[in-house]
């Protein structure tokens, strides 16, 4: 036993951490814990005039989808989330060029941090949305990566803060040690992996997590 549970259930975490760090590595959506410790190599494509619009939304709806949190059915709100994921990541996949957003301008941007926000409050899917935007804004993958990046960061340290605010559980913030290796090796050869692909592979990337993380909500 460790930390309180088998070293079963630690092989699982272990490999699903290593997996995530991957995931977050290669393409910074997923792990905000990972994400962070490579956020800095991206830093030189950090705009905050970019980025701006989406963290004011996002910290107006975090407190809205943690206060509707109690209220709300979960598994509905998996279901559609789901669909939503598979669909959109079906379609980022198979097509040679995304449909481009050129209209909106920062309301549009402010408009999709509060939603990510919202959805973070709820279930921790902050960054769902920020990241599908990027990717309809035609940005190239650095510019994305260093929008919906620090933004997940943020949304998930203010959505951490606040749950910890309400229940601190012990044994939780021991299973979160426990998996910290796995995640920041997984980081590290996810990082290795981003640097060679290029915008459209990096997209279609982005498309198969989309599609995973939309399968995980409905297994």
């Amino acid at each position: 036993m460790l930390a309180g549970v088998s070293y079963e259930t630690i092989g699982f975490l272990w490999l699903g951490a290593l997996v995530g760090g991957i995931a977050a590595g290669g393409t910074g959506f997923a792990f905000g814990l990972a994400a962070s410790s490579i956020w800095l190599h991206q830093r030189q494509h950090v705009e905050p005039a970019r980025i701006w619009p989406f963290v004011v939304g996002g910290l107006f709806g975090v407190p809205i989808g943690v206060h509707f949190l109690a209220y709300t059915d979960a598994a509905s709100l998996k279901i559609a989330l789901a669909v939503f994921l598979i669909v959109f990541g079906t379609y980022a996949f198979l097509a040679p060029k995304l449909a481009t957003v050129t209209g909106g301008g920062r309301p549009a941007d402010v408009s999709i941090g509060f939603l990510g926000g919202v959805l973070g409050g709820l279930g921790g899917y902050s960054g769902v949305l920020p990241t599908i935007w990027t990717q309809l804004r035609g940005w190239p993958k650095e510019t994305a990566r260093a929008v919906y990046q620090p933004y997940v960061i943020v949304m998930q340290a203010v959505t951490l803060a606040g749950i910890l605010w309400v229940a601190f559980d012990r044994a939780d913030l021991n299973l979160l040690i426990v998996v910290l290796p796995p995640l920041f090796l997984g980081t590290w050869f996810g990082w290795k992996l981003y640097g060679k692909l290029d915008d459209r592979r990096f997209r279609q990337a982005l498309a198969v997590l989309l599609i995973a993380s939309g399968v995980t909500l409905i297994v």
